[in-house]
């Protein structure tokens, strides 16, 4: 059952300046009330028209003066929001003030040196926009359960220092306020979400983690400076396990060393964010596993489709499937394994910042996006092939990702075709050799089709016959080349220069070979429907290996 009460205070606008002010956000104008919650992060793009979630977070990349962000902060109002994110530093001037009040959206500005994706990120973390099915929340030592940035501000309060907690890669999980009173390799470790590589290296040489890896007591660290002459601040550290099982680890930032009684309450903390943590990461599994059965079920239609879309948080429009899969898929199990779920988790961060209303799940091989679309069916089309061309332009060129696209549902009956349309997309990328890494089903639907007509050739045991198979056996004894030859022709449409040039070979002995071709499979190469059944043959009935013409 969904939890219909008021979201909590971790979803709430006021909650996001607390944890993030002021080592990134700074509040410029507004005034958030404590349950002002958010409901999702939205990225604008002046040439595209996003749709907003309920009181969004808009983040103004690209924004600046302050005629453009008072326009954006009208813009945003319109649309709902709850607050505008600009680059820093703002000034505080009576227009933006005056915007902020006329249009209900707070402005805040984002720290110099902060990305955007990190940002982005960050927020994810924080909202609770993803917890589809949530039953309520447990308090465990006190703080909500798996609200790690509560739990680090509490650790804080303990310590009356700045707190991080890190998982076993030294990336940041959450992180406390007052971070403005550390030093810099602190604000460069929030600013990148991970530990920097130079203050890692000095760690490491003075044998930190090791011993860290292998003690239950806090740590003490002396002043680690990355650059000659840079103030730094000494470090304490804890580890955080459940059982034999490092989970990661919590760091103070502190002027003077701690008390005994201090001491005591931070290795004591580290078992209670233990308990966070698995707590974390077994809400964060069965979210996911919740979001993977209703995105199945919204598939799979049925009488539970249109309960499972409400779930999901959509609405009834016009949606379209996504179907994301990896080409080159041979190699060791547990890699691809890692890398779907990689690609997979990326593409939620994509989709959330384009088209937050999305549902995502990796169903075996695949995984599926439910995408709300545009109604008009062309306007659909290129809008999905965008946001999965952008995607798959950012994840780069050495990721073996390819996205097929289905057909437009305009209600959720429609989804299942839409699902199998999308599958038959992304099989044609799979076996496509041009490049190709998005597809709508619009764009290969004669490829889709020649490889289902080559499926049931298959599934019926048929066999290389008549004008091809005397082709394929004449190859075979006298170790020649007609087959190809005649691919390439028909391919040319009869160009024999062109054909020619494909396959490196003269011109006029490639002349010869076409001849030779129609005399040896005895047909008439004039006769428009023998060059049709020909190239259909050769499309779907691939001679078998081995043979000269293959």
């Amino acid at each position: 059952m969904l939890n219909d009460q008021p979201t909590n205070r971790r979803t709430s606008l006021a909650r996001v300046l607390a944890d993030f002010s002021p080592a990134l956000l700074d509040l410029v104008a507004g005034e958030p009330e404590p349950a002002d919650e958010v409901g999702g992060v939205v990225i604008h793009d002046p040439g595209d028209e996003v749709a907003y979630p309920r009181r969004a977070i808009v983040l103004g990349v690209g924004v600046y003066g302050t005629e453009g962000i008072a326009r954006l902060m009208r813009q945003a109002g319109e649309h709902g929001a709850a607050a505008l994110v600009v680059r820093g530093p703002v000034e505080r001037d009576q227009e933006l003030a005056t915007a902020s009040a006329a249009s209900g959206v707070a402005l805040i500005s984002l720290t110099q040196g902060a990305s955007w994706s990190q940002l982005t990120q960050l927020l994810r973390t924080l909202l609770t926009e993803g917890d589809v099915g949530d039953a309520g929340v447990e308090s465990l030592g006190g703080v909500p359960s798996g609200d790690l940035f509560a739990l680090a501000n509490a650790v804080a309060t303990l310590l009356d220092a700045p707190i991080t907690i890190e998982d076993r890669r030294q990336r940041i999980l959450a992180f406390s306020g007052r971070q403005d009173e550390a030093d810099q390799a602190r604000v460069a470790t929030i600013l990148a979400r991970r530990v920097p590589d130079a203050y890692l290296r000095i760690l490491d040489d003075r044998g930190v983690f090791s011993e860290l890896y292998r003690s239950d007591r806090p740590v003490h660290i002396a002043p680690a400076a990355i650059e000659e002459g840079e103030s730094a601040i000494p470090r304490i550290a804890v580890a955080v396990r459940a059982g034999d099982e490092f989970l990661g680890s919590v760091w103070a930032a502190v002027e003077e060393p701690l008390t005994p009684e201090r001491e005591r309450a931070f290795q004591d903390a580290a078992k209670l964010v233990a308990l966070h943590l698995l707590r974390h990461r077994a809400g964060a599994d069965a979210r996911n596993r919740l979001r993977a059965d209703l995105v199945g079920t919204v598939l799979g239609g049925g009488a539970g489709a249109v309960d499972a879309l409400h779930r999901l948080g959509l609405v009834k429009e016009s949606m379209v499937v996504m179907a994301m899969g990896l080409t080159g898929e041979e190699g060791d199990h547990a890699r691809l394994a890692a890398e779907r779920q990689r690609l997979t988790s990326a593409l939620g961060i994509h989709l959330n910042a384009v088209q937050p209303r999305s549902a995502l799940a990796l169903l075996g091989d695949v995984a599926y996006a439910i995408v709300p679309v545009p109604a008009d069916p062309a306007a659909a089309r290129e809008r999905a092939v965008r946001i999965a061309a952008d995607f798959v332009e950012r994840a780069g060129k050495r990721s073996p990702v390819v996205i097929g696209i289905g057909s437009v549902a305009a209600d959720p009956s429609e989804l299942g075709p839409s699902r199998t349309r999308a599958d038959r997309a992304l099989r044609v990328l799979m076996s496509d050799r041009s490049g190709r890494r998005v597809a709508s089903i619009a764009d290969v639907s004669v490829d889709a089709l020649l490889l289902e007509m080559r499926d049931l050739a298959t599934a019926r045991g048929d066999e290389l016959l008549g004008p091809v198979a005397r082709l394929v056996e004449y190859d075979a004894r006298h170790r020649s080349h007609l087959v190809e030859t005649l691919s390439a022709w028909l391919e040319a449409f009869g160009d024999t220069v062109a054909a020619s040039a494909s396959t490196f070979v003269h011109p006029n002995t490639f002349r010869y070979r076409v001849r030779r071709a129609a005399e040896v499979a005895r047909v008439d190469l004039r006769d428009p429907s023998v060059r049709f059944a020909l190239m259909l043959q050769l499309r779907l009935m691939r001679p078998p290996p081995g043979s000269a013409g293959a």
